[in-house]
C-alpha cells in the first residue's frame, strides 16, 4: 500500500473541520453514543462483517476506507452496497470528535482544541520543524496527543489536572486526533508523543490499542520508534510497557532529581519514589535498547538549583539516559515562573559537563498557552461544563518552600 503523504492524504476534505481522582461535574459525561471504526482491529471488523453475513472482501474495503481513505463517513464507503452502509451507520461511526478552535500558524506551534462527543474537550499541539528529541532522526512534525479528559495525578506546576480528572480517552478518541490533525493541516505526522492532557499509563489497554493501530500498515503507518510514551512515574505500568511488543520509545516527566524536591510537585512520587521508579526503568533499560529521556521542567527556585543538576546527571548517567530541559510554561492561576536564561544554561551546563546528553528548549508555544489544558480549562468554563478551579486551595507547597 502506497504510504506517502499525497496518497494518505487525498481523500480528505480539509473544508470539513471549522478552525474555530477530582471531577468538578455534577453529571457523568454521557458515553459514546457508538463506537468508532478507527478503535478497531481488522479482526474486530472481520468479525462483524462475518457476523452480517459478509464475505472477507468487505471487511477489507471498510478498513481500507476507514484507514487509508480517511472516509469522514460511512456513507461516503462508496463502493459498499446502501443496505450494508445503513448497517454500519447503525452500529458505528468514523469520526467522534470536531475541531473547536486552531491557535498558532502553519510555520510554528499549533494547538487544537478538539470536542468530543460528549461534549468535552481535549488539547493536542502539533510542532513542525523541531530537531529530534527522543533520539529518532530529526522530524518534520510532532503531535503530542491527548490520552485522558482532565488527569488525576495533580501535579503541582500542570493546568491538565486543575479540574481533575473526567475520563479516560478510548483507542479510538487517541487516533482520531492524529486523523484530524492530518486532516486539517495536509501534512502527514513524523512523529508522536503521548505528552498531552492525561497520564497515558493510568489508561493503558487504551493507549497500547491505539498504538497498535497507530504502527499497522493497514491502520496508520507511523513507525513505533516514531512514538513516544511519556508518564509521570507509574513504576508497575513502565515494566508492564517494557514488555509491551512495539518498539517504542520512553520518556518520564521526572522534574526532581531527589524524593523531597519531586514530592512537593509531583504527588505521584509519594507512591512509587524515585528508588522504585529508578527499579522500573532499570528493568525497562534490560528489556529495551532506546534510550530513556527525562523531561525536567525547570520552575525557579524549585527545582532549579545547581544540587539538583549534579543529582540528576548522575541518575541520567546511570541508565544512559537523555535530558531535556525545559523552562516553565506559565499557567493562569498557578504560582510558578521560570528561571531566568542564566539559571538555565548553568543547570543545563552541569550536566552536559558531566557527561550527560542534554537539550535546553526554549519551547515553542509559550505565547499560545502551550502548557496542556489552558485551553481545555478555558473553554470548558465557559461554557460552564466545570466550575472554575480555585488553585490556590490545592496547592499548599510554592516557590521557594
Amino acid at each position: 500500500m502506497d504510504r506517502s503523504p499525497c496518497r494518505r492524504l487525498s481523500c480528505f476534505d480539509l473544508r470539513a473541520f471549522p478552525v474555530s481522582l477530582f471531577a468538578l461535574t455534577a453529571t457523568p459525561p454521557k458515553p459514546a453514543a457508538l463506537p468508532s471504526l478507527l478503535g478497531l482491529t481488522p479482526v474486530e471488523i472481520t468479525a462483524f462483517m462475518a457476523e452480517m453475513g459478509e464475505p472477507a472482501f468487505r471487511a477489507k474495503q471498510v478498513i481500507d476506507w476507514t484507514f487509508a481513505k480517511r472516509a469522514v463517513s460511512i456513507e461516503a464507503m462508496s463502493n459498499l452496497s446502501k443496505g450494508l452502509r445503513q448497517t454500519l451507520a447503525e452500529r458505528f461511526v468514523t469520526r467522534t470528535m470536531t475541531i473547536s478552535t486552531v491557535t498558532g500558524s502553519k510555520d510554528t506551534t499549533r494547538k487544537f482544541l478538539l470536542k468530543l462527543n460528549d461534549g468535552r474537550f481535549v488539547e493536542t499541539v502539533l510542532i513542525p520543524a523541531n530537531p529530534a528529541l527522543y533520539g529518532e532522526a530529526s522530524d518534520r512534525h510532532t503531535l503530542c496527543v491527548s490520552s485522558q479528559v482532565g488527569c488525576a495525578y495533580d501535579c503541582k506546576f500542570c493546568a491538565s489536572g486543575l479540574a481533575g480528572f473526567t475520563r479516560n480517552l478510548t483507542a479510538a478518541e487517541i487516533v482520531e486526533q492524529i486523523v484530524q490533525v492530518e486532516a486539517y493541516s495536509g501534512e502527514r505526522m513524523d512523529n508522536l508523543v503521548f505528552m498531552g492532557m492525561g497520564e497515558p499509563l493510568a489508561n493503558y489497554s487504551h493507549v497500547t490499542k491505539a498504538i497498535e493501530i497507530l504502527n499497522a500498515e493497514w491502520g496508520i503507518g507511523i513507525g513505533a520508534r516514531h512514538m513516544t510514551v511519556s508518564t509521570s512515574g507509574l513504576a508497575p505500568q513502565i515494566k508492564k510497557l517494557a514488555d509491551f511488543p512495539l518498539q517504542i520509545r520512553l520518556a518520564i516527566s521526572l522534574h526532581g532529581a531527589s524524593d523531597d524536591v519531586r514530592n512537593k510537585i509531583m504527588p505521584v512520587n509519594q507512591k512509587y519514589n524515585l528508588d522504585e521508579l529508578f527499579d522500573a526503568l532499570a528493568y525497562w533499560r534490560s528489556k529495551r535498547k532506546q534510550h530513556i529521556t527525562f523531561e525536567y521542567i525547570l520552575i525557579q527556585d524549585v527545582n532549579d538549583g545547581l544540587d539538583q543538576a549534579h543529582r540528576l546527571a548522575k541518575r541520567a548517567k546511570g541508565l544512559d539516559a537523555k535530558v531535556n530541559l525545559i523552562p516553565y510554561n506559565t499557567v493562569e492561576g498557578l504560582p510558578w515562573v521560570r528561571p531566568s536564561e542564566e539559571r538555565q544554561d548553568a543547570f543545563r551546563d552541569v550536566l552536559l559537563n558531566a557527561g550527560v546528553k542534554a537539550t535546553l528548549r526554549r519551547e515553542k508555544g509559550h505565547d499560545i498557552a502551550a502548557a496542556c489544558g489552558q485551553l481545555r480549562l478555558r473553554q470548558e468554563t465557559e461554557l460552564g461544563i466545570i466550575e472554575s478551579p480555585i488553585p490556590e486551595k490545592r496547592i499548599t507547597i510554592h516557590a521557594g518552600a
